[in-house]
């Protein structure tokens, strides 16, 4: 993880052989523990969906028992068609046996609709309602959740984790225990018809019940690893998406497409071992049902010679053995979707366990319209134990003013912002808005009052006005254009065939990098912020777009307190104060004319840039080199070389 003044800027590059090692919950970091303890502690969460929809599951179980239950006339009568209506010739007794067989078939194919359109339809539901809820819950984790996880990691968790979970509520568990009902009710059948037969064929069924608890145990940490090896490949997938110019201005195709595979590979590795795991339950179900044939066939028709078991009794017998077999199986595959949804559930669970922004108790204060007056007092912080990004930091803005951050990048420019933001709290210190302390403050009474211009412009897949009116959705049409008209917009805009409704693409891809950073600052301003920060707010401009935007910055920057990061120092000569930020330390602080006279570190960095600027090819106004011609403007100050540098000063 690469930090730039505190911001996570990038993610470490997977290469092929190392592509397995990403993520926070491996399976060599997570400890090994009972899988009956791990149920336990699921046992609360899966209660709590289940709950509210208890009297849907008692009817779904009831549906399913009628089913079941007509289900079992057809094979209990084939002996009465066999002893009775053929042995006996009761041909009277043929007609209604024929009926009662259809009755019992058509309420069985009711039952199977009703239990669809309840269950499944329910099942679909809970899905869609995990979905919001894991959604809504990972919007209001802290940044340091997302410092430790990609985006399309947390993508996978909210879409695909809980898609196993509608085994739990959908016809699943409805039919394993129906499953469970049909077996029952087969052995008491069985036994009164041959106790012999019926015990010799459960022996085999408990061996292969024991065999299939193993396979289960093996399967489930398996299908937990599929999820994580999923959401890895997933997340990659995205980034490489989402930078598809970079992977190609690098011509680093074929290296995205071996680390694809090799994530690919993994999830190929981990399907084949739970193929393997249902082969071996194939094989065994496959010999027991072979064995337990051979059998039955063998000792039935030794007892019908003997005349202890009649033919139609014996077809009775394996009639109904089919139905004892045939749920074992069908447990099988239902327990596998179990196990996928239990490994699912644990996931969804392991998120909705990390603890939200706003849960911080001791953030109970509800503050008011602020005006503006911020501190720092003696603040420490890292973002890691041990690794000190900020040390005894200490400034002072009064409302109305403008603070600068100057200093190499890495310094703590950006953290000192983040705090303000209050995206991270302080290890030592307070940080005081209005003088009241932030960490005690909640978080969507402080935010709202706060606006942000960054660097790294991000606009959403939406029109020109949906991406202005993102930081206020109720504001009307007329505030939304007004917003766009002090921040330039229109110019681009109106000449549009869709005017504001015109479509910006993915991150904005339809625009010019210029473009994008007027309608960030549109939004700014249509937030009406107390608190303004400036991330280099006009660093994708040109000079004369700069110029412009200024004069929006400008009406945007008066009567709130601005901070403002710059690398471009000529930007910034008009701050009430610029801090010169350098190993999470503030060197120094004081106007442009006191920091110049100084002659110390800001010096440098300014007359160090203009030697740099000099040798560039400049804009109008960007390239004035200090002055010592006596006229007037202090050392280092540009002469206008245009009427556009007067406009590029705060």
């Amino acid at each position: 993880m690469k930090h730039h003044g505190g911001i996570r800027v990038g993610h470490e590059r997977l290469s092929p052989h190392r592509a397995h090692r990403a993520g926070s919950d491996s399976p060599a970091e997570a400890p090994k523990r009972p899988v009956s303890e791990r149920l336990r502690e699921l046992l609360p969460d899966i209660w709590a969906m289940i709950r509210p929809r208890r009297h849907l599951l008692a009817l779904g179980f009831l549906l399913m028992l009628i089913n079941r239950a007509s289900g079992l006339v057809l094979p209990a009568s084939t002996k009465f068609l066999f002893d009775d209506v053929i042995g006996k010739r009761h041909v009277e007794l043929l007609t209604p046996l024929i009926l009662a067989v259809l009755g019992a078939t058509l309420i069985q194919g009711l039952t199977s609709y009703s239990l669809t359109q309840l269950l499944s339809k329910e099942a679909q539901r809970l899905i869609a309602e995990l979905r919001c809820k894991v959604q809504s819950h990972i919007a209001r984790l802290p940044l340091r959740f997302y410092d430790a996880n990609k985006s399309g990691t947390l993508v996978s968790r909210i879409m695909t984790d809980v898609e196993g979970i509608r085994n739990l509520i959908g016809t699943g568990l409805v039919e394993m225990v129906g499953g469970v009902f049909t077996a029952l009710f087969a052995i008491i059948i069985l036994f009164r018809i041959s106790s012999t037969l019926t015990l010799v064929t459960l022996g085999f069924m408990i061996a292969f019940a024991l065999i299939s608890k193993k396979v289960f145990a093996v399967m489930r940490p398996i299908f937990r690893e599929r999820s994580k090896i999923n959401a890895e490949v997933t997340g990659r997938l995205t980034e490489s998406l989402g930078g598809v110019r970079v992977v190609k201005g690098y011509n680093a195709e074929e290296r995205e497409e071996q680390v694809f595979g090799a994530g690919v590979r993994r999830l190929l590795e981990n399907v084949l071992k739970t193929l393997n795991a249902m082969a071996l339950m194939g094989l065994s179900a496959a010999v027991v049902m072979g064995i337990v044939g051979a059998i039955v066939m063998y000792v039935g028709a030794r007892q019908i010679f003997a005349g202890e078991l009649t033919i139609g009794g014996f077809a009775t017998f394996t009639a109904f053995l089919a139905f004892l077999i045939a749920p074992v199986f069908q447990l099988v595959g239902i327990g596998t979707q179990l196990t996928e949804a239990f490994a699912g559930l644990e996931r969804t669970r392991e998120v909705l366990r990390e603890d939200r922004e706003d849960s911080d108790p001791t953030r109970t204060i509800a503050i008011g319209t602020l005006t503006g007056e911020v501190r720092f007092e003696d603040v420490d912080f890292e973002y890691e134990p041990g690794k000190p990004v900020l040390t005894a930091v200490t400034l002072h803005a009064l409302p109305g003013s403008v603070t600068a951050l100057v200093g190499p990048s890495g310094s703590g420019k950006s953290t000192i912002i983040n705090l303000l933001a209050a995206f991270y709290t302080p290890r030592r210190g307070r940080i005081l808005v209005d003088g009241v302390d932030l960490a005690g403050v909640q978080l969507s009474s402080f935010r709202k009052q706060l606006g942000v211009v960054l660097q790294d412009t991000f606009l959403f897949d939406g029109t020109i006005r949906e991406n202005v009116a993102f930081s206020r959705p109720e504001a009307s049409t007329e505030e939304v254009v007004a917003a766009c008209r002090i921040a330039r917009v229109d110019e681009f805009a109106e000449r549009m065939p869709d005017g504001y409704d015109t479509m910006v693409g993915e991150r904005g891809v339809k625009l010019s990098g210029g473009q994008k950073q007027r309608v960030s600052i549109a939004r700014a301003i249509l937030a009406d912020p107390r608190i303004l920060i400036l991330d280099e707010a006009t660093s994708s401009l040109d000079s004369e777009s700069e110029a412009l935007i200024q004069e929006g910055l400008s009406y945007l920057m008066q009567g709130r307190t601005t901070f403002v990061i710059a690398h471009r120092l000529s930007t910034i000569r008009r701050a009430s104060q610029i801090l010169v930020v350098e190993n999470g330390r503030i060197l120094e602080r004081g106007t442009h004319e006191e920091l110049y006279a100084l002659g110390g570190r800001y010096w440098d960095l300014y007359t160090r840039q203009h030697g740099v600027e000099s040798n560039l090819f400049l804009a109008p106004g960007e390239g004035d080199l200090p002055s010592d011609d006596g006229s007037g403007d202090s050392p280092g100050e540009r002469r206008p070389a245009s009427g556009v540098s007067e406009a590029l000063r705060l």
